[in-house]
């Protein structure tokens, strides 16, 4: 019996497939979106090249010595970024310290816990208050919180705590604390709101199965939602940080803008971005304006090793809940 084989015409290659898939909106598609997907490592590229350019003469002159020093001297043209470093480290750890706890449990009980109207509503005010510029934090800050640190806070943790060294020292009301305090308050609307998402994005399916097998609310919250929703809440933690760090105008008016390094949590001190809001304005000559260019750099870099070693973290947290049976 006669057989007929059906003869397949070869795929189209080369220009003609290209053609076609160009044809059908395919590749155009993925090079717009490449495109756009380029555009963020060619400006994150182009910001590393024009500050590390922009601060040659602090770089040639002082190395590796410009991260450790901590004189900052523009009269004699002796400039130091570790002051500065410090205080940005030690304002934003405070503020962490105190926003963490307060943002996570506060999503928690607003999206497992409260009453629908009542989680609608907080969260509305607290969304609102994240669209409130930093400026009038500061103002706010300076007229409230600044008292009520110097009368209340500060002496009430100095007279038990003042054998430390971070609790010892005079009290002023400006300084670290108050900076790591005004931070806090700014960071907490990113961490309950994206926080609170993520635990809403969790399936009713996992609340239903740990209160099937016998677990109280709290413990299906605990042990069942949270766990399964923490990529959201670091994502929210690190969204946080990185408000913090970046932060300008609220820790400028409350730090007290002492470039030295001092172990007192109530003692002035400085940010990185606060001496560039300060000082760029009357910088004179090349030496001292390049000087707070490699501030920013440093602050840039800073934020890129940060929020990179909390990527890692997020990573080893999963593979480690992962592997667990």
């Amino acid at each position: 019996m006669a057989t007929s084989a059906a003869i397949s015409a070869p795929p189209p290659g080369g220009a003609r497939a290209l053609l076609q898939r160009l044809r059908n909106g395919d590749e155009v598609a993925r090079l717009i979106t490449l495109a756009f997907a380029s555009s963020i490592l060619l400006v994150t590229v182009g910001l590393i090249y024009q500050l590390w350019v922009a601060s040659a003469l602090p770089r040639h002159k002082f190395g590796f010595g410009f991260l450790t020093s901590s004189l900052w001297n523009p009269v004699s043209g002796q400039f130091g970024a570790l002051p500065f470093i410090y205080g940005t480290v030690i304002t934003s750890a405070i503020a962490l310290l105190i926003a963490v706890p307060l943002g996570v449990g506060a999503a928690i009980f607003l999206s497992e816990l409260a009453p629908p109207r009542i989680s609608s509503t907080f969260t509305f005010f607290i969304e609102l208050l994240a669209a409130v510029p930093s400026v009038i934090f500061g103002v706010l800050a300076i007229f409230t919180l600044v008292p009520l640190m110097r009368d209340y806070v500060e002496p009430f943790l100095k007279k038990p705590l003042g054998f430390l060294p971070i609790f010892s020292g005079p009290v002023f009301g400006f300084g670290y604390l108050t900076a790591g305090v005004i931070l806090a308050i700014m960071t907490l609307p990113f961490i309950i709101s994206i926080s609170r998402e993520a635990l809403l994005e969790v399936p009713t399916e996992q609340r239903e199965a740990a209160l099937a097998l016998g677990a109280t609310r709290w413990e299906s919250t605990w042990q069942a939602v949270v766990p399964y929703a923490r990529l959201g809440i670091f994502g929210s933690i690190f969204l946080g940080l990185a408000r913090a760090l970046g932060e300008t105008m609220a820790v400028t008016m409350v730090i007290g803008n002492d470039p030295s390094i001092h172990a007192s949590l109530f003692a002035p001190g400085y940010t990185i971005a606060a001496v560039i809001a300060n000082e760029f304005s009357e910088a004179t000559g090349d030496l001292y304006l390049q000087s707070l260019v490699g501030l920013g750099l440093v602050l840039f870099l800073l934020t890129i090793v940060i929020n990179a070693m909390a990527r890692l973290l997020i990573i080893a947290t999963t593979r480690r809940g992962s592997a667990q049976p």
